[in-house]
Formats: structure tokens, C-alpha cells, sequence
């Protein structure tokens, strides 16, 4: 089993000293919240989806790419959760009091799956649309301070997961051009083009389609 680095330890005796001393409320708030923010990025996937059915099939891409892109950095996390074996601070560190419940035995603590969602959900947000980062960051590192606050896992748990999640969907919404191909030959799809694309954008590109189609007529034929 690996070791929490003394920074780390010295960090999160800090972090939960401070939480000890904040209001019920907000301690239950950050409890509650530590899952519900993660269901921000939902929110933000659907509006970054929304806006792709306007633009280009890469946008439309990125945005189908973003949740796939999350999964894989939980995925990730969790494989290399398996191999480090590290146990949570809230029963390795005796002298500190933790807000939340301690997850159980074998349930291990590096690094943060929470952390590398948000990590890989903020950047997938990022590049589906670059305007919805002064929202996805600020939630990113509010998710990964919970879970030190909450007493469930070190800060380096949280930073690294932070950074793995970052890395593992930056790497899964490289494959958007092949992915932005498959868009334009479904966006022409009975069933499937109205996820991908307004009608009115669908009626332009049917538009266009026909005034670049040759015409023939009488006079063409003579």
C-alpha cells in the first residue's frame, strides 16, 4: 500500500481542522454537494450539445465527445486506484476528524475518481466550447477541495486526479475528426440528423445542395 506524502498529511490535517470548525449547515451543504456538482457538468454537456447543433459537424463532435471523454478519465482513475492501494486519510491519519462518513475498507483513496471526472469533464467542456470555462474550472476545483474538506481524501489525491482526468479527455477529444466525419453523414439521417443539427440549418445545407445541383432543361438538351 502506498504512502501519503507528509505535505499531503500536514494539508489535509488544515483542511479538516477548518471544516470542524464551520456551521452544520455547511458542512451538510459540502457533503450534499460534493456529488451534485457533478451533475453541473451534466448541465454544462447538454448546453455545449445545444449550441453544436448550430455550428460545424467538429463542434457538434466535440460535444458528443465530452461525456465519452469523461467516462474514460473515471475509468482511468479507477484502474490506477486498484494498482496504488492507498488508504483513505480518514482512517490513516488518527488525530483528524472527518465531516463525511469514511467510505470502507478496500474503497481506496489515490487517486480521486470525483476529481478526475471533474478534471476530465472541465476540459472536454473547454474544448466543446471555450465559453463555458469561466464555469467548468471554477467547479472542477470546487469538487476536488470538497473532498479534502469532507475528509475523504488527501489534497495530492485530489490534484493528481485532477491531472489525470485532464490528460485522459484531452486525449479522447483529439479523435474529434474522425468523429466530425461521421456527423455529416448522419446529420442527413431521418432519426438522428434533429440531435445533430437545427432544421433550419438542415433546410440551408438541403438548400444549397439543390441550387449546386446542375440543372437541365429544354433549351439545355437542344
Amino acid at each position: 500500500m502506498f504512502d501519503a506524502p507528509g505535505f499531503s498529511v500536514e494539508w489535509y490535517r488544515a483542511t479538516t481542522a477548518f471544516a470542524a470548525e464551520t456551521p452544520a449547515w455547511l458542512r451538510a451543504a459540502a457533503e450534499a454537494g460534493t456529488d451534485l456538482l457533478l451533475a453541473g457538468f451534466a448541465a454544462l454537456f447538454l448546453a455545449a450539445w445545444w449550441r453544436a447543433r448550430s455550428g460545424g459537424a467538429k463542434a457538434m463532435a466535440l460535444a458528443l465527445l465530452a461525456p465519452p471523454a469523461t467516462v474514460t478519465a473515471y475509468l482511468v482513475s479507477e484502474g490506477v486506484k486498484a494498482l496504488i492501494r492507498q488508504d483513505r486519510p480518514c482512517r490513516a491519519v488518527a488525530d483528524a476528524v472527518a465531516v463525511a462518513a469514511c467510505p470502507p475498507v478496500g474503497d481506496w483513496s489515490f487517486p480521486s475518481n470525483h476529481a478526475a471526472i471533474a478534471g476530465g469533464a472541465a476540459v472536454a467542456v473547454w474544448l466543446a466550447w471555450r465559453g463555458l470555462a469561466a464555469l467548468a474550472v471554477p467547479l472542477a476545483a470546487l469538487e476536488g477541495y470538497s473532498r479534502v474538506f469532507l475528509g475523504v481524501h488527501y489534497p495530492h489525491d485530489v490534484l493528481v486526479g485532477l491531472a489525470v482526468g485532464a490528460l485522459v479527455a484531452a486525449a479522447v477529444m483529439a479523435a474529434a475528426a474522425p468523429v466530425a466525419r461521421l456527423v455529416v453523414h448522419l446529420r442527413g439521417h431521418a432519426l438522428l440528423g434533429p440531435l445533430l443539427t437545427r432544421s433550419t440549418a438542415r433546410t440551408a445545407a438541403t438548400g444549397m445542395h439543390h441550387a449546386s445541383a446542375p440543372r437541365f432543361d429544354r433549351n439545355t438538351r437542344r
